[in-house]
């Protein structure tokens, strides 16, 4: 019995002691060393704002089409004879230099039969005018003869068969030019819907053109890209006075670049769009306006337009990725602490922001993207384009300068 009641309190006993150890050692440790460190500053680049003036720019896009696109029409009817090689889609198109022949040879015979017309007419008329001279002699002393009798109605008769004859020989010369289809530009070809050994009457289709000496380019503008350019509803560009127009687009792999000018604007609002539009026009577009790769400037082509519009004078200006979403910029102040601040945007653009109200001349503005942003944190400015291996410390980098652009989203 005693050997039993030794082999059950000795384990408790064991546990006990060790309790107490424990409990002795841990009530004798030293306390930690307690250290209060403030946090650690994010470090952010800033730019300063400027103030200085800016031109501003307009960025739009527009499709190409040409000033002049006409429809080839026969005005004569006949059978096509002759076609020429250029009388093909994308066709040169010289100036009265045939496209079509259409057969002449009845309106050669009537450019005939009218000339001898005319010809009867002129000796009928000069009969007329001997008859009238004999009568006036004959009847000298006769008193207030009639106008009958003096032949005036026959003289007047006869100059006026004269002048239709005339006119008919004008129409078949007309007819007979008209045999010819030329167009009076330089242009090309679109389409074209005859061809050698057919008919064609007068109205006939027989293609499509346009002129090429000048195309236009139709852009859409707001109302803050109408006050960035500085112009009036209606306005017709004087002389030598037009804005500069850029336009670039993306052909065969290169991004082509043409220089034109702004026009005109519309005199009235675009009632289903609420836009007003304005005319860019790029002048010889297949010849000496082609781009920097020689490119022409073709018709249908979708391009973007940047138009040169007014200077803004002692604007406030930060870069655009400084502006933040719902026109939100981050400073940071004197304290080195984080404001945000609602700023009046009054124009943008890829690179640069103008500022109406918010900001002052110096306000040191954050251009680096920053993490749950919260006012009045602690930051570190750092002037832009520094190099940030050169100043990380503690393990707390900065952003790089190839993090900081971002949308407005900032």
């Amino acid at each position: 019995m005693k050997k039993t009641l030794i082999k059950i309190l000795t384990p408790v006993v064991v546990v006990g002691v060790g309790i107490g150890i424990y409990a002795l050692l841990h009530a004798a440790k030293p306390e930690p060393e307690k250290k209060d460190e403030p946090p650690r500053a994010l470090s952010v680049f800033v730019q300063p704002v400027n103030r200085s003036d800016i031109p501003l720019k307009v960025i739009t896009q527009g499709e190409v089409r040409a000033r002049t696109d006409v429809d080839i029409v026969a005005q004569v009817a006949g059978r096509i004879v002759k076609v020429s090689p250029e009388f093909i889609e994308g066709g040169v198109i010289e100036p009265d230099v045939p496209l079509v022949i259409i057969e002449s040879t009845d309106y050669e015979f009537e450019l005939k039969r009218s000339s001898a017309v005319v010809a009867e007419a002129e000796v009928r008329l000069q009969q007329a005018l001997a008859d009238a001279d004999v009568a006036r002699k004959q009847l000298r002393d006769t008193k207030d003869p009639s106008p009958l009798a003096l032949k005036k109605p026959q003289v007047a008769e006869a100059r006026a068969g004269l002048m239709a004859s005339e006119a008919v020989l004008s129409l078949a010369e007309t007819n007979l030019d008209r045999t010819r289809i030329t167009l009076p530009f330089h242009g090309r070809v679109i389409s074209t819907l005859v061809d050698i050994g057919q008919y064609v009457s007068p109205g006939t289709r027989i293609g499509r053109a346009f002129g090429n000496d000048v195309v236009e380019i139709r852009l859409p503008l707001n109302d803050t890209q109408l006050a960035s350019l500085g112009l009036p509803i209606g306005y017709i560009a004087p002389k030598g006075g037009a804005l500069a127009v850029e336009i670039t687009a993306t052909v065969a792999g290169k991004e082509q670049k043409w220089q034109g000018e702004l026009t005109r604007l519309d005199a009235a609002i675009d009632p289903s769009s609420r836009l007003l539009y304005g005319i860019a026009e790029v002048n010889n577009p297949y010849g000496d306006g082609a781009s920097q790769y020689g490119m022409p400037l073709a018709v249908g082509l979708f391009v973007t337009a940047e138009v040169s519009g007014r200077e803004l004078r002692d604007a406030y200006i930060i870069p655009r990725h400084a502006l933040r979403a719902g026109n939100q910029v981050y400073v940071v102040n004197d304290k080195g602490r984080l404001e945000i601040r609602a700023v009046d945007v009054t124009y943008s653009s890829s690179e640069e922001a103008v500022i109406g109200m918010g900001l002052a001349p110096g306000d040191k503005v954050v251009v680096s993207s920053i993490r749950n942003p919260i006012e009045g944190m602690q930051l570190e400015a750092l002037p832009y384009g520094l190099d940030s291996s050169a100043v990380a410390k503690d393990g707390h980098r900065p952003v790089k300068k190839s993090e900081h652009i971002q949308t407005a989203g900032g």
